[in-house]
């Protein structure tokens, strides 16, 4: 299969939202990352979307709207909760994803088999473009082959996908550079499933009490079920084997130097480059959490285009968008991390 880069003028949307309507795959942008949509309703097209990035079934997908009616059109939940229509107020369009009851529209290739569903309204509005194109919602997971860095670029969408899909929207760099926040509201308190662009201070400011479920800081547990997609035990991955340090600033680069060679790198902040004697790939600011998560998993696909085996990785904060970067970098990682006390 031919796979085209198409810029997102007026005709390329509507070629593509013809193609997602009719069965087809397409990677499109999104404020966060690229997604690989499908016909949300359809669930061979959905089915395909699992095949093409080589992701368990398991794993459920979040279904993309662009105006918040299109949720009772079409039948996507059993029923809205209150605080749905607050976080949807305060947040949408926009990088929350929101767990409700699911409807009866919603194959089970969306919902891996739960009685929820994940729903999102992107901000973006080449997204919003092509759903609309559509008359469909689309189910759009990252468009990266499964367990990889997430692309935040058309080129990084057709390193994964060439010869898998037809299309891909060039959208240009994507703004937020992590997945959407993930919160369900199909639990007694509303639980933080995966921490994203809307930070978790931010829910609580709308909704008052909001849990974290352990998983976002955490391995998910033996045979315990994957409630929303980003929980499983690893994902976000280098080919390279990725360690964690949690250390202060001169420790960390003493430890990393001690074991520099030319097969060792870093995962780094901007500030440690010129203290480094390996090869670094800097993911931002250390205290710029903003420019972290925007730039992390363009960090973690450079890793890739070198010959460095080992990495050894920052150690984020977890307070506000940096739980979101610490997330994704304990993903990496297989949650392996080095404490240097």
């Amino acid at each position: 299969m031919e796979t085209r880069l198409l810029l997102p003028t007026k005709e390329n949307i509507k070629k593509v939202g013809c193609a997602l309507r009719d069965g087809m795959l397409a990677g499109i942008p999104t404020e966060t990352v690229y997604g690989l949509a499908a016909n949300a309703l359809d669930g061979k097209a959905v089915a395909q979307i699992f095949e093409a990035k080589g992701r368990p079934m398991d794993n459920p997908l979040i279904v993309h709207i662009s105006d918040f009616s299109q949720i009772e059109r079409f039948s996507l939940v059993s029923e809205i909760p209150e605080k749905a229509y607050k976080l949807a107020e305060r947040f949408w369009p926009g990088p929350l994803t929101v767990i409700m009851p699911k409807g009866t529209a919603i194959p089970d290739e969306v919902s891996a088999g739960l009685d929820t569903v994940a729903v999102r309204f992107p901000s973006h509005p080449v997204t919003k473009a092509v759903i609309t194109a559509a008359d469909r919602p689309l189910a759009a997971p990252s468009a990266n082959t499964s367990g990889s860095p997430s692309p935040t670029t058309a080129g990084h969408v057709y390193h994964d996908m060439q010869g898998k899909i037809p299309y891909i929207l060039d959208g240009g760099i994507c703004e937020v550079g992590v997945e959407s926040t993930v919160v369900t509201l199909c639990t007694p308190v509303p639980m933080l499933l995966r921490p994203g662009g809307i930070t978790l201070e931010q829910l609580k400011d709308v909704l008052g009490e909001v849990e974290v479920n352990d998983a976002v800081l955490h391995q998910l547990k033996d045979g315990e079920k994957a409630e929303s997609p980003g929980m499983k035990y690893k994902h976000y991955a280098p080919k390279a084997d990725l360690i964690l340090v949690k250390a202060d600033n001169e420790k960390y680069i003493g430890f990393v130097n001690e074991r520099a060679d030319e097969k060792t790198g870093a995962l780094c902040y901007d500030e440690d480059v010129p203290y480094l004697n390996v090869k670094t790939f800097a993911f931002g600011g250390k205290d710029d959490y903003t420019s972290q998560a925007n730039r992390l998993f363009d960090a973690l696909r450079e890793i890739d285009e070198t010959d460095v085996q080992t990495v050894y990785g920052r150690c984020p904060d977890t307070q506000g968008l940096a739980m979101a970067v610490y997330n994704r970098l304990i993903r990496s990682a297989g949650f392996e991390v080095i404490e240097l006390a």
